[in-house]
This record gives structure tokens, sequence and C-alpha cells, in this order.
């Protein structure tokens, strides 16, 4: 077991270290001048000039891997040119958003999932396990965009249950801030839990054909039981998986529903400093979210350990 992690967190160790490699020369080469666009056209060339010396835009670029890199290993993600602040406090607002969605999508996305896929899978074949994967289909199908937009209509506009989009933040309590979040997490959570059917119900039936699934039929034991306590557990691990995956597209890949409810999140900070070309925000974000995917994967693969003993002295 000692061996599995530590082979684990290698490997997660190096990811880390070329993505940061990536990243940064990624951005590098996006064209435009920050300092520039910063300070507008009609700037003359010396306040651009002693700008790019502030921003440390004129070090050579080795340097500024290093000075970067250094400053990610102590949690010093430097300051953001547009807001003037320091990144890492533009990271903690935004993550106490983004956090809570990605888990509520999450859990909702699990809670609908796995008796969809469980349901399916036990009816094979059947009218009611056609009729569940083509619902699956389409949620697999349909941009979550579009489905936030008719949340937004049916729950805001229409019955007026939720608010339609922004966040008043948690120190005005939690149940204001959990109904900013519910519309954002569901249109999330419903096209992830449709993936997760599928791959829950295809993990089932290749399960359901294993020997010991057989016999357990043949001693007696009820379907329902059968399913929940043996199918269902050596089925995991491509489940476990896919959520880990889920977990960090949910983390990482909100920038348009963040949008379409103006919160205030990773995704959509990540996008304005796009826009306004303010690259250490991009940077630092964007490490933090791989750095996030590493972990998160760790965490499944340890999780495969729990599932399945057999792995725990595999090397």
């Amino acid at each position: 077991m000692t061996a599995y992690l530590l082979k684990r967190l290698l490997i997660g160790m190096v990811t880390l270290g070329v993505a940061s490699v990536v990243v940064f020369l990624m951005l590098e080469v996006v064209p435009g001048d920050p300092a520039r666009l910063m300070l507008g056209m009609n700037a003359s060339d010396a306040q651009v000039e002693l700008l790019r010396d502030q921003m440390g835009l004129n070090q050579p670029l080795v340097v500024r891997y290093l000075t970067w890199a250094g400053g990610l290993l102590s949690l010093d993600f430097g300051k953001s040119y547009t807001y003037s602040v320091p990144v890492i406090d533009l990271i903690k607002e935004r993550l106490v958003v983004s956090f809570p969605l990605a888990i509520i999508a999450l859990t909702l996305s699990t809670l609908i999932a796995i008796p969809v896929g469980l349901f399916a899978a036990a009816r094979r074949g059947k009218a009611a396990d056609t009729a569940a994967m083509a619902v699956a289909q389409v949620g697999v199908a349909m941009p979550n965009f579009w489905f936030a937009l008719l949340l937004v209509y049916v729950f805001a506009v229409w019955l007026r249950l939720v608010p339609a989009g922004g966040f008043p933040g948690w120190g005005n309590g939690v149940w204001p801030a959990l109904k900013a979040l519910i519309l954002p997490a569901m249109a999330l959570a419903l096209p992830q839990a449709a993936i997760l059917a599928r791959v829950t119900r295809a993990a089932l039936i290749e399960v359901l054909s294993e020997d010991y699934i057989r016999t357990a039929r043949a001693k007696g034991m009820p379907m329902r039981a059968v399913l929940w306590r043996h199918a269902l557990r050596n089925a995991m691990i491509p489940v476990l998986t896919i959520m880990g995956l889920q977990f960090a597209f949910l983390l990482a890949g909100t920038i348009i529903i963040e949008n379409v409810f103006y919160l205030p999140g990773l995704g959509r900070l990540v996008f304005q400093a796009i826009t306004q070309r303010d690259l250490i925000v991009v940077e630092s974000v964007v490490m933090l979210l791989v750095a996030a995917v590493v972990v998160v994967n760790l965490l499944v693969d340890l999780s495969y350990a729990v599932v399945d003993p057999r792995l725990r002295t595999r090397q």
C-alpha cells in the first residue's frame, strides 16, 4: 500500500511540474502586451516600459518562470495586475463559491446517477432500461448553458422560488447562499448525472455476468440485495474514475454557468483575467485547478484500494 501511494504521489508531482511549464509557456506566446493593454493605446512608450519593469515582464523568460514557480511552492502567487491585490486573496474569495458549488453538483449527480444506473442494469433490455438510457442520452446531449437558462425561467422567473443570479455571500446566512447555488448546481449536475448513470449501468451489466453473481442468485438472494451488496461495490472502480473527473470538471469548467448566474467564482475570475490579460491570475488559477485535479485523482486512486483490497498489495 505504501509503494502504491508513493508511486501515485511521484506521478502527481511530475504532472504538476510539467503542467507548470506548459501553462507558463502557453500564456507567454499569447499575442499582446499586458502593460500596453492595461495602460491603454494612448500611453507613452516610457510609461509602458516602466510598468513592464514593475511587473517583471522585462526579465528573462527562465527567471520569470523560476520566480513564479517558486512563489507557487510557498503559496505566494504574486499580485494581480488588474486588481492590485495578492492573487491568493482573489482565489480565496472565489473559491468559497466554486468549491461548494462543485460539491453540491457532484452530490446531486451521484444521488441521481447511481439509482438510475442500478435501475437500468436490473432491467437490461426492457422498456424501463430503454427509457432510462434515452433520458440519459438527452441529458448528455443537452448544453448545460441552455439547461441553465431553462431552469432560470421556470424556477426563478415563473415560480419565483430561487434567485435568478448573483451570490449574497455566506456572511448573509447559509440558506440565502445555498438558494443562490441551487440552480447552477442543478444545471451542472444533471448532464453529469446522465454520463455517470450510463457508466454505472455499463459497469453493473459487466459485473452481473460474473459467476459469483449467478451463484448468489441461484442461492435465492433477491436481485436488490445482489445489486447493492455485491454488484455495486465491484462495479465502483470505473464509477469512481468518472466521479473524480467530474469533480475536476465541475471545479474548473464552470465558466459558462458562473457567467449565466453571475456567480463570483473561479471560472468567472479566469474569464475576466483572460479578457484583461492579467496573466499572473490566469497562470495561478490554472495551476491551482491542475493541482486540484491531481489531488482528486490521488484520492480516487486511494479509493480504488478501499474498494478492491487486491490493489493494497499490488506494486
